[in-house]
């Protein structure tokens, strides 16, 4: 059998090869025997804060986390004319460049070799250090000026729109600019970053922790296309009163991944390779701009039904990094005004766990390019909405321009999340997500356009400051199944309480001759914890009050004093 799949295999191979359509290959192996690494010992292959991340977040490690055996890679670089370009650990697989026959024959003669598939043509990796359009994107001269909000600790210059249309500047106002929050961005590369004055702040700050071209697998990221460096503004840059970006405190990971001169499913292997990176390194949030559906060699394409969150190797990576405690930000797409099944989200904006976000304007309307939702798929996507129409970006010459894409709206949104994450470290990556989710404007009427609508990080803020209040006191019930914080209070009162049953339930503030302040009515579940929060009684006077419980079987008073 193993002979007639080898026959078969090269038949195969000699067809590519004389046609000369391929040279790059994912080798599929089957097993990690032999390895020297162990569950046991993660810091040979995970840095300290990589296992802190698992630690805090509790995930646990498994077999997807252990290096590819090295003992297969000595085989594989044994063999003449090929060339090793990156591989995945969490798929167990080898991406490597070859035209030669005989080594792909060798190569499958391989015991632990279960496949080789193409992902590339023949065509070399092309550098292109120009403002060369990616996904639909442009960059345009502006000299469009908006008024700042004095109270602001930050002049934004022309971004303070696209911020503000969020409330992200709560979040920077109260010193949460990204600080202490690692970002991985995952794009065509960023031309001229290191000479632009817009960077001068993260240079200085030595905020870019590394960089790595997975295309021209080389060290530098800087000389090629500035799709890139343009996403990379929208966070980073920190020009007061010119361009300030959504998260110019945080620090970065620059991966090229994408070669934009050609369209391949190498790039998905490039991106899954980066995210490994990323996620070996301790990174806190990816943010991509990049999105694969159709390819120069439509063999390849992603269907409409094959981009189900389940199936493409990108989709896949990006679930898994987030499986790994990492929120993965992902634009949805410019395929909005396309005809057709282009026009919903590409991979791997359509995974479960992948935050896509589509675009907007300065002033909340939906942008006609940005990619649609699955029709009737059960999956909200676009997840959220970020202004990606006229976003303000930095130009070569580190001032602001404006351009158009999801691409935009993504790096501005991931930001704003990160500036949030500072601020609630306490919470998992999904919990952000969710509190990022609810505070956005059609949370409770989402659709295939919006998605959850537009985030407001004030609601978010509340949001997480009220589930950290849960939490402390969560160990404060001990055995009780109800309590107040503060005893005594002053100006506002919170009741904690572990349902007794499934019900409606009323809260009532009374004083201590029985008359009724204030009702606090909800809907319970048994068993799950809940808080009601009295916060206007500052004008009632100091004295005894009671808080009455009923559900309509369970009641229960308790006395509290006002100082």
């Amino acid at each position: 059998m193993k002979q007639v799949c080898l026959l078969l295999t090269l038949v195969i191979c000699q067809v590519m090869i004389a046609e000369g359509q391929y040279s790059r290959y994912i080798i599929q192996i089957k097993d990690k025997k032999g390895t020297p690494y162990t569950l046991a010992n993660p810091s040979n292959y995970l840095s300290a804060k990589a296992i802190e991340r698992r630690s805090r977040q509790h995930i646990p490690l498994d077999s997807t986390d252990l290096p590819v055996s090295p003992a297969y890679l000595d085989s594989l670089r044994s063999v003449s004319n090929l060339t090793i370009l990156n591989k995945s650990n969490w798929f167990n697989q080898v991406c490597i460049r070859t035209t030669d026959i005989n080594a792909l024959a060798r190569v499958n003669a391989f015991p632990f070799v279960r496949s080789i598939s193409p992902v590339a043509s023949k065509v070399d990796a092309i550098s292109t250090p120009v403002n060369k359009p990616l996904n639909g994107t442009m960059a345009t001269e502006s000299n469009k000026k908006i008024t700042i909000i004095e109270a602001n600790t930050i002049n934004y210059g022309n971004t303070f729109g696209q911020i503000h249309i969020h409330e992200g500047e709560y979040l920077h106002n109260q010193g949460f600019t990204g600080e202490g929050i690692t970002i991985a961005v995952l794009d065509a590369g960023y031309f001229g970053y290191k000479s632009n004055p817009a960077f001068d702040s993260v240079r200085l700050r030595n905020r870019v922790l590394g960089e790595w071209d997975f295309v021209a697998n080389e060290q530098s990221v800087d000389e090629d296309n500035t799709h890139g460096m343009f996403c990379f503004s929208i966070m980073a840059a920190n020009r007061p009163g010119l361009i300030v970006g959504s998260a110019p405190g945080a620090s970065y990971y620059l991966f090229r991944t994408e070669d934009a001169g050609s369209e391949y499913p190498v790039e998905e292997q490039n991106w899954a390779a980066a995210a490994e990176r990323a996620d070996s390194l301790g990174v806190d949030m990816i943010s991509s701009s990049l999105g694969y559906s159709n390819f120069d060699d439509p063999s390849f394409n992603h269907s409409y039904t094959e981009r189900n969150g389940n199936l493409a190797l990108v989709t896949r990576a990006a679930d898994m990094a987030a499986k790994k405690g990492i929120i993965v930000m992902n634009s949805a797409g410019n395929s909005g005004n396309t005809a057709g099944d282009l026009k919903f989200v590409a991979c791997p904006a359509d995974g479960d766990s992948v935050v896509a976000v589509g675009a907007t304007d300065i002033n909340g309307n939906i942008a006609g390019f940005s990619s649609w939702g699955p029709n009737g798929a059960g999956k909200r996507k676009p997840n959220i909405v970020s202004v990606g129409q006229a976003t303000v970006i930095a130009g070569f010459d580190g001032n602001p321009q404006n351009g158009n894409g999801t691409s935009f709206a993504n790096p501005n949104m991931a930001g704003l999340v990160a500036c949030l994450w500072q601020a609630y470290p306490e919470f998992n990556n999904m919990e952000i997500i969710d509190a990022v989710q609810r505070s956005a404007h059609k949370f409770n009427a989402p659709d295939d356009r919006f998605g959850f609508g537009i985030p407001n990080f004030r609601k978010a803020s509340q949001y997480l400051e009220e589930q950290r209040t849960i939490r402390n006191y969560q160990t404060s019930l001990a055995n009780d199944w109800i309590k107040a914080f503060p005893v005594p209070f002053k100006n506002n009162l919170t009741i904690l309480f572990k349902a007794p049953a499934t019900a409606n339930v009323s809260l009532r503030l009374l004083d201590i001759s029985g008359k009724t302040l204030e009702v606090k009515s909800m809907a319970v579940q048994q068993n799950v914890i809940y808080n009601a929060r009295f916060s206007r009684l500052s004008l009632i006077p100091a004295g005894g009050y009671l808080i009455q419980y009923e559900d309509g079987q369970n009641k229960t008073t308790l006395r509290m004093i006002k100082q």
